[in-house]
């Protein structure tokens, strides 16, 4: 006689994962990773003060705008200027960014149908982040997202930006 305990019912066995919500996108949205032009990406926000050291960090998945990380991105920050690039053309946000007493320098888009002024020459500064982005691309680890989850991402991001302050 066999042991009772096997083959209890032919097939296979039960599964025993935990029960995921479904979405439609495999939980990929709860992690900041998405699809955009250039493939599957995740967007890393930054904000930099004046000297080009990261203040804020964001992670969204790659097909989401960016003007709508602003908020997140300026929430309890002072400054003098908001300066950013044409992905953060909005009326919306250049009248919240002027209320709090800042001036907005973001270049207007192309296809604006009334072109805003802004000052060019402090629009240089906004390098500051441009080259801040590069010293983080010099982690491979940042740079390809090895990690699956969105925590120990943005874990790496940290300690690859402490890691650039330290230099």
């Amino acid at each position: 006689m066999g042991d009772p305990g096997l083959h209890r019912s032919p097939g296979p066995p039960p599964r025993r994962r935990r029960p995921q919500k479904w979405d439609g996108s495999g939980g990929q949205a709860d992690q900041a990773l998405g699809r955009s032009r250039g493939g599957f990406t995740t967007k890393i926000h930054i904000a930099v003060d004046a000297l080009g050291n990261p203040v804020e960090f964001v992670l969204t998945p790659g097909q989401r705008a960016d003007v709508s990380q602003a908020d997140e991105l300026l929430a309890g920050q002072d400054a003098e200027a908001v300066i950013a690039d044409k992905g953060y053309d909005s009326d919306p946000l250049v009248r919240r960014i002027e209320a709090k007493g800042a001036q907005a320098v973001i270049p207007p888009k192309k296809n604006r149908k009334e072109p805003r002024a802004y000052d060019e020459h402090l629009y240089k500064e906004r390098n500051k982040v441009e080259r801040f982005i590069h010293l983080l691309k010099q982690y491979r680890r940042v740079a390809t997202r090895y990690e699956k989850t969105d925590p120990n991402y943005m874990g790496f991001v940290y300690m690859a930006a402490v890691m650039i302050l330290l230099r």
